[in-house]
Protein backbone atom coordinates (compact mmCIF):
# COMPACT_ATOMS: atom_id res chain seq x y z
CA UNK A 1 0.00 0.00 0.00
CA UNK A 2 1.67 3.38 -0.93
CA UNK A 3 1.31 6.15 1.75
CA UNK A 4 3.01 9.05 -0.53
CA UNK A 5 0.18 11.79 -0.13
CA UNK A 6 2.54 14.51 -1.94
CA UNK A 7 1.65 15.39 -5.17
CA UNK A 8 5.76 15.68 -6.32
CA UNK A 9 8.42 13.62 -6.14
CA UNK A 10 11.30 15.16 -3.36
CA UNK A 11 14.65 14.36 -3.97
CA UNK A 12 16.70 13.90 -1.45
CA UNK A 13 19.85 16.02 -1.05
CA UNK A 14 22.95 13.78 -0.38
CA UNK A 15 25.74 17.12 0.03
CA UNK A 16 25.87 20.33 1.24
CA UNK A 17 23.88 23.35 -0.32
CA UNK A 18 23.42 26.82 1.49
CA UNK A 19 20.16 28.50 0.75
CA UNK A 20 20.19 32.44 0.90
CA UNK A 21 17.89 34.60 2.09
CA UNK A 22 17.87 37.32 -0.34
CA UNK A 23 16.27 40.12 1.59
CA UNK A 24 18.88 39.77 4.33
CA UNK A 25 21.69 38.19 2.48
CA UNK A 26 21.71 35.88 5.33
CA UNK A 27 22.45 31.81 4.67
CA UNK A 28 19.47 30.69 6.57
CA UNK A 29 19.98 26.86 6.28
CA UNK A 30 20.73 24.18 4.58
CA UNK A 31 18.65 22.00 1.53
CA UNK A 32 17.79 18.69 2.94
CA UNK A 33 14.79 17.60 -0.01
CA UNK A 34 13.79 19.40 -2.94
CA UNK A 35 10.77 18.88 -5.39
CA UNK A 36 9.40 21.47 -7.73
CA UNK A 37 6.82 22.24 -5.42
CA UNK A 38 8.88 22.94 -2.26
CA UNK A 39 11.35 22.03 -0.49
CA UNK A 40 12.69 20.86 3.13
CA UNK A 41 15.45 23.15 4.89
CA UNK A 42 17.29 22.19 7.72
CA UNK A 43 18.28 25.98 10.18
CA UNK A 44 19.92 26.55 12.77
CA UNK A 45 17.00 28.70 14.52
CA UNK A 46 13.72 29.14 13.44
CA UNK A 47 11.88 31.32 11.18
CA UNK A 48 8.90 33.80 11.16
CA UNK A 49 5.84 31.01 10.99
CA UNK A 50 3.61 31.64 8.02
CA UNK A 51 6.04 34.10 6.56
CA UNK A 52 7.01 34.78 3.05
CA UNK A 53 10.82 34.29 2.21
CA UNK A 54 12.79 35.03 -0.91
CA UNK A 55 15.57 32.46 -1.32
CA UNK A 56 17.97 31.44 -3.41
CA UNK A 57 20.10 28.40 -3.69
CA UNK A 58 22.50 26.66 -6.26
CA UNK A 59 22.05 23.31 -7.72
CA UNK A 60 24.93 21.25 -10.32
CA UNK A 61 23.03 20.34 -13.75
CA UNK A 62 23.95 17.23 -15.49
CA UNK A 63 27.46 18.98 -16.74
CA UNK A 64 28.55 19.94 -13.19
CA UNK A 65 28.04 23.60 -13.66
CA UNK A 66 26.03 25.15 -11.33
CA UNK A 67 22.91 26.60 -11.38
CA UNK A 68 21.05 29.55 -9.51
CA UNK A 69 17.27 29.12 -8.55
CA UNK A 70 15.15 31.83 -7.03
CA UNK A 71 12.56 31.21 -5.50
CA UNK A 72 9.52 32.90 -3.91
CA UNK A 73 8.78 30.63 -0.63
CA UNK A 74 5.90 30.07 2.33
CA UNK A 75 7.17 28.73 5.04
CA UNK A 76 4.86 25.81 5.89
CA UNK A 77 5.70 24.11 9.10
CA UNK A 78 8.76 23.86 11.73
CA UNK A 79 10.06 21.09 13.82
CA UNK A 80 13.04 20.58 16.16
CA UNK A 81 15.25 18.17 14.13
CA UNK A 82 17.09 15.60 16.97
CA UNK A 83 20.41 17.75 17.13
CA UNK A 84 20.61 20.18 19.13
CA UNK A 85 20.29 23.96 18.14
CA UNK A 86 18.05 22.41 14.82
CA UNK A 87 14.65 23.24 12.83
CA UNK A 88 13.61 21.38 10.56
CA UNK A 89 11.42 24.02 7.80
CA UNK A 90 8.87 23.08 5.04
CA UNK A 91 8.23 25.56 2.84
CA UNK A 92 5.85 25.84 -0.43
CA UNK A 93 7.10 27.28 -3.35
CA UNK A 94 4.69 30.72 -4.60
CA UNK A 95 7.31 32.30 -7.34
CA UNK A 96 9.28 30.47 -9.57
CA UNK A 97 11.00 30.89 -13.11
CA UNK A 98 9.30 28.47 -15.36
CA UNK A 99 12.83 27.96 -16.65
CA UNK A 100 14.04 27.17 -12.79
CA UNK A 101 10.70 25.05 -12.28
CA UNK A 102 12.03 23.01 -15.52
CA UNK A 103 15.73 23.20 -14.23
CA UNK A 104 14.57 21.78 -10.79
CA UNK A 105 11.97 19.08 -12.10
CA UNK A 106 15.08 17.81 -14.53
CA UNK A 107 16.88 17.59 -11.20
CA UNK A 108 14.66 15.59 -9.27
CA UNK A 109 14.05 13.04 -11.34
CA UNK A 110 17.75 12.70 -12.67
CA UNK A 111 19.11 8.98 -12.87
CA UNK A 112 20.28 7.95 -9.26
CA UNK A 113 18.19 10.09 -7.88
CA UNK A 114 16.95 8.96 -3.85
CA UNK A 115 13.52 9.93 -3.03
CA UNK A 116 12.01 10.58 0.16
Amino acid sequence: MNTEYRRAKRRKVGYNIEVLDTMTGQVIGKLSNLSETGMLLILGQPLTSDALFQLRFSLPDDAGHTRMVEVGAHELWSDEAAAPGQVWTGFRFIDVAPEDVAFIRGWVDAPGSQYV
